[in-house]
């Protein structure tokens, strides 16, 4: 596992478990500025020590050896996986050359030390000049906040505006200081995988320079140094795409403010002021509250962050935890606090008040314990022979998009017709239909390869050998999700069939319908890092659509041609000549999974044939 993600949403929440992911992120930038200061002291031993050449190369190296690149997200391109791994190529190549050292290393400061120190000054520095505004303003706002909530609601209606209008503007405050610390924080740590590499390959290569014997080393080399470079190139290029989706994604929930409701494994989460009655009278005390719809769960962890008394400090008490029986907004006039509204749990008797951050939280509080959902298989099979049948050829098939007054009309079509519904040819033209098409999936509330096997895609799609590992989790989809499938991809195919015509190859089909097909339950920083991935999904799926055929999987009996010790739980030990039954592919390339003496696990699949 890498680094947890900072979601731009948090900021809103600022919850304990994010501060706590900050402080990850925070830790991780101290021990690479550290890191960086010892490169640089290490280097610059290199250029001064001639008699100490051999120590220094060997510390330089170790260091080298020792540090492990962190990226962000829980699987890695080849990309990253070679630029991660870069650092030891580059400390046994040092290693290696040493024993041939006879040259001095020249011009070293502006190769390498140079770069090095300007990133830990321009771009660490900015970090920590960020997190001093963060950390000031933080104190601020729940200073400010505190002072705001207890405002009585019997003031002057204008008053009331006024220090509304004043708390919306020190809230903003406090988010861009916020969003700006989480997106710099984010930066930085993407940025170190190449502003790290590319001073040291340079470095790398002016040794080849001046070191009289090292021409073989050098052609041994450039190989590598040339797939790096294109690791580097494509890191790069990921970079610069990514950053401006993330920007795009925090100028959006800048601009939602109040409204927006965080991606969340809860159905709302965020902090309520609750109504304690006390002997002297009621206190409202703040708690960080959560609510599982399905579930009807709410629960309430007394946390009291005070930023001025402690430097990211968070005290945990133990949550109580109530099934929720009803919910109801409290009206103005009915109490001396405003945003409020009263719940009532099956463990408790009477009402619980509590008190939202503003309005819009309330009304978000209050539509989250609700419901809704959608349709259409006649439609999908309706547009795909529409398409076959006229336009199949067509340039730009499903990248041109169609008059969006147009789409929705036919959606609605679709949505409101009976189930022998009929689209006549003559009254929509093709990019009306393709674009229609790709609303349906988008528009979908739960996607075709479902959110229960998003992140299990996503990992089978970074495997060596992914189509095994694919095909089985098509097989884990509901039924109907196999069948629309079928009956997309197959046309899908169809489509790259014609790529000559309509420009449309199996990698192009895989962009469009990547983000369509397959998407993850929130739209975070961490889902578009999978963005790439969810591409590798769909066109692995389209092309060899006829491999990952959607019929059902037919177990059969297997007999152990050797025997085997298991290594971990999930296998099976088993002696030579052992009988298996309901064997079938496995996730694991390379293994399948069967069953033997009543327990079901993993075998070698070169360890067995079939009966």
């Amino acid at each position: 596992m890498g680094l947890p993600t900072l979601e731009f949403s948090d900021s809103f929440l600022d919850s304990p478990d994010f501060r706590e992911r900050l402080q990850c992120h925070e830790i991780e930038l101290e021990r690479t500025n550290r890191f960086i200061k010892d490169l640089i002291k290490d280097g610059n031993m290199l250029i001064s020590a001639l008699k100490s050449l051999s120590l220094a190369v060997q510390r330089f190296s170790q260091s080298l050896q020792e540090f492990q690149f962190e990226c962000i997200g829980d699987a890695e391109t080849d990309d990253e996986v070679n630029i991660a791994q870069s650092l030891k190529e580059f400390s046994q190549l040092l290693s290696t050359m040493e024993e041939e050292r006879k040259r001095l290393i020249q011009n070293a400061d502006d190769v390498l030390i140079s770069p090095l120190e300007k990133f830990r000054k321009e771009q660490i520095g900015a970090v920590k000049e960020e997190k001093k505004q963060f950390d000031k303003e933080t104190e601020r706002y729940y200073s400010v906040l505190e002072k705001h909530l207890s405002l009585s609601s019997k003031k002057k209606e204008s008053q009331l505006q006024e220090a509304d209008s004043q708390m919306s503007k020190d809230r903003q405050i406090f988010y861009d200081a916020s969003l700006q610390y989480v997106f710099k924080i984010q930066e930085v740590q993407e940025r170190k995988k190449f502003e790290f590499v590319e001073p040291l390959l340079a470095f790398l290569q002016g040794l080849f320079t001046f070191y009289h014997e090292g021409y073989e080393l050098a052609s041994e080399f450039e190989p590598y140094k040339q797939q790096l470079q294109f690791n580097l190139q494509n890191a790069r290029n990921n970079f610069e795409s990514t950053r401006a989706e993330v920007e795009r994604l925090m100028k959006r929930i800048r601009s939602a403010e109040e409204d927006f409701k965080a991606p969340s494994c809860f159905t709302m989460e965020g902090y309520l002021y609750i109504q304690e009655k006390r002997p002297l009278g009621s206190v409202w005390t703040r708690y960080y509250c959560t609510y599982e719809r399905s579930s009807k769960m709410f629960t309430m962890s007394n946390t009291e962050i005070r930023p001025a008394s402690r430097q990211n400090g968070v005290v945990h008490n133990t949550p109580e935890m109530f099934r929720l029986r009803s919910c109801v907004r409290r009206k103005t006039d009915s109490i001396d606090k405003r945003f409020c509204f009263d719940i009532e749990v099956v463990e408790r008797q009477g009402v619980i008040t509590l008190q939202a951050l503003s309005e819009a939280n309330r009304r978000l509080w209050m539509e989250a314990m609700d419901g809704k959902e959608p349709a259409g298989f006649k439609f999908v099979k309706k547009c795909i022979e529409l398409v076959e049948a006229r336009g199949i050829t067509t340039l730009g098939l499903y990248r041109t998009g169609g008059v969006n007054s147009k789409v929705q009309r036919l959606l609605f079509t679709a949505s409101t017709a009976a189930s022998d519904m009929q689209l006549e040819a003559d009254a929509w033209d093709t990019k009306t239909i393709t674009s229609g098409l790709k609303d349906y999936f988008r528009c979908l509330a739960e996607p075709l390869l479902t959110y229960r096997l998003h992140k299990d895609f996503i990992r089978a799609a970074s495997k060596i050998l992914p189509v095994r590992a694919i095909h089985a989790l098509v097989h884990k989809l509901p039924e109907k999700n196999r069948t629309m499938l079928d009956l997309l991809t197959n046309h899908l195919l169809k489509v790259s069939s014609h790529s000559n015509e309509n420009m449309m190859t199996v990698s192009n089909l895989g962009m469009i319908f990547g983000p369509t097909l397959m998407r993850s339950q929130e739209e975070t920083v961490a889902a578009m890092m999978n963005i790439k991935f969810q591409n590798i999904v769909v066109e692995i799926i389209i092309e060899n659509h006829d491999k990952v055929r959607l019929q059902r999987r037919t177990p059969t009996d297997a007999k152990a041609l050797y025997s085997c010790e298991a290594e971990h739980s999930h296998e099976l030990s088993f002696p030579q000549g052992a009988l298996f039954s309901n064997v079938c592919p496995s996730v694991e390339p390379g293994w399948l999974q069967a069953t033997y003496n009543g327990r079901t696990g993993l075998v070698p699949e070169n360890y067995i044939t079939y009966m």
